[in-house]
């Protein structure tokens, strides 16, 4: 079992790479590469990120809090402690859809706890908010919205889900027909990236807590992994609900239209140990291991995604990464890669999407057992 170094603050324990088992020149010449392909995006995010999605106007448009975004950084750990490390870490940005793997440790406390009885309830018997009515969405479960397989139908703070359908992810993805109609299929046996349904999951999630998510990620995860106070999870301005007499926003899956999960990449990278470490942090089991087990079970139809975490299967999204190797991902772009083969967590920011597997490359190939 892992056992992270857990320092409070800023005191994170260090190694030489050569202590940890890297070749340094080798390992300088990874990050080097990570710092000089920085992603396309402009810094200037609140407007570029509607041209980013390319969505209608009645449909599309920002309603959530944006902010504009740093240079390229990161870090790179190993057996719990920082082997490298470059640019501004401690900067807090937007992280876009690795928001996605947060909401997932939420849902994974809720079943811990016995809020949630098991995945493949129908969400129905949980929210009677009218969101999971026949003759669509009755059927639908957490299993499926975790694995984005829920096929629901509706609309949450504006946005249809018609707005993603036909929506691709990836660096070769076609988006030419992302927002046009297709017909729905049976919950559970097609997938689709679609922030939408995500955020329906989000709301689902808050209606279980019945109580904010961020504040249940801070009290039960980052707290105690010894992350910084200075993160922030944010909704929309049109996304509260009344929950027992008091307005609680919901928070988005993502910074598609705004909002999602403000976090600096160090403490991107404790979640990131958390999760290498089968959700342990030194005495205390902060995730049980049956759950990360069940995060990280590749989806039926889409072996390559979890629970909102995805995975590293044949076909292989990183050819040059192990199997093994999992991934929170957002645009921009931002990752968390954990490799447990290598006892490896890296945590990056604002890279181009092509230079991703050339940087895991260059971090492999550094290491010298």
């Amino acid at each position: 079992m892992i056992n992270p170094s857990h320092y409070p603050g800023d005191q994170w324990a260090r190694i030489a790479p050569q202590e940890a088992g890297f070749h340094p020149d080798r390992l300088k010449n990874a990050v080097d590469y990570a710092f000089q392909h920085e992603t396309p995006w402009p810094r200037d995010l609140p407007k570029s990120i509607p041209l980013n999605y390319n969505e209608p106007p009645e449909y599309g448009g920002i309603i959530g809090r944006v902010k504009e975004r740093g240079g390229p950084n990161g870090l790179i750990v190993r057996g719990g402690r920082i082997v490298a490390e470059w640019g501004d870490t401690s900067r807090v940005d937007m992280t876009f859809s690795v928001s996605k793997s947060f909401l997932s440790a939420c849902a994974g406390l809720a079943i811990d706890r016995g809020l949630i009885r098991d995945v493949h309830d129908p969400v129905r018997d949980y929210c009677s908010d009218g969101g999971f009515e026949p003759p669509y969405n009755h059927q639908i479960t957490w299993h499926h919205l975790l694995q984005q397989t829920s096929e629901w139908q509706g609309t949450l703070w504006g946005k249809p889900d018609l707005i993603d359908r036909n929506r691709e992810v990836g660096t070769r993805a076609d988006n030419s027909r992302k927002g046009t109609y297709r017909d729905l299929r049976p919950s559970g046996t097609f997938w689709e990236y679609n922030d939408v349904r995500v955020n329906r999951l989000s709301l689902s999630l808050l209606r279980v807590w019945r109580r904010p998510l961020p504040e249940v990620l801070k009290e039960f995860i980052l707290d105690p992994i010894g992350a910084s106070s200075t993160w922030e999870w944010h909704g929309y301005r049109n996304s509260c609900v009344e929950i027992d007499g008091r307005q609680i926003q919901s928070v988005s899956g993502g910074g598609h239209w705004g909002g999602g999960i403000f976090i600096s990449s160090r403490d991107q990278a404790r979640f990131g140990l958390l999760m290498l470490s089968r959700g342990r942090w030194e005495d205390a089991q902060i995730l049980s291991e049956p759950w990360v087990e069940r995060a990280l079970t590749p989806c039926d139809v889409n072996p390559g995604y979890g629970y909102l975490f995805w995975l590293n299967r044949a076909p292989k999204r990183y050819p040059s990464a192990p199997p093994s190797s999992f991934f929170a991902l957002g645009a921009g772009h931002n990752l968390i890669w954990i490799d447990p083969d290598h006892d490896l967590v890296a945590a990056v920011r604002w890279i181009a999407a092509e230079a991703i597997d050339g940087f895991l490359q260059g971090v492999l190939g550094a290491l010298t057992e």
